[in-house]
């Protein structure tokens, strides 16, 4: 079995199978704006006929199971119940358990000496175009460093996210799509959830 090695250096399992997902709401219960319990949000994705569904913190991180076609319907059905009760638009991006798993592989900052608390992860909701990717700006906001992977926008912010000029807006004006963040100890408690 392939195994995908943390920023902390732990080794994790890869999924077997797709069949388990990962939706990342993006702007619930930041700054007190977008207010929605877990376990409300839990609600949703049943109703839309996920199984097995989890919820991470919250910030609006959602485990489940579901067939392929049934994930693309199920964030269909939770966004608009989303757009219901707050009448404007929550994105919700996806990956599959092993998409997350060859996130977590592929970032480049990470490694067993890695300081996990500086390094996250933009999650794209479309794949960028190769144009998009060429104008991202790596001396927008020293000493951070970015890296663009596939749908994913590795950030590496030594002096803490807070500070940095690499912002959801600015990653989604040039890359032209929505995009949503997670830290990394997120992101590797997302994948432990989505593989145990």
């Amino acid at each position: 079995m392939a195994k995908a090695i943390g920023a902390d250096g732990m080794t994790r399992r890869t999924p077997k199978t797709s069949a388990t997902h990962v939706a990342l709401l993006r702007g619930v219960n930041v700054g007190g704006k977008n207010r929605l319990p877990m376990a409300e949000l839990a609600e949703y994705f049943r109703a839309a006929d996920c199984a097995e569904v989890e919820t991470f913190i919250q910030s609006g991180n959602v485990v489940f199971r579901a067939s392929a076609s049934g994930a693309q319907r199920a964030v269909k059905s939770v966004e608009a119940s989303l757009l219901a009760k707050f009448g404007h638009p929550i994105p919700v991006v996806l990956r599959t358990a092993l998409e997350l798993a060859a996130i977590v592989r592929a970032n480049p900052f990470a490694g067993p000496k890695a300081d996990p608390k500086v390094l996250s992860v933009q999650f794209l909701r479309d794949p960028p175009s190769a144009a998009s990717c060429a104008a991202l700006d790596p001396k927008r906001s020293p000493p951070d460093e970015i890296r663009a992977i596939g749908s994913e926008v590795y950030l590496r912010c030594p002096n803490g996210v807070a500070r940095t000029r690499f912002t959801n807006d600015y990653f989604d004006r040039t890359l032209g799509t929505v995009t949503t963040a997670r830290n990394w100890k997120s992101v590797l408690a997302l994948l432990d959830l989505a593989t145990k």
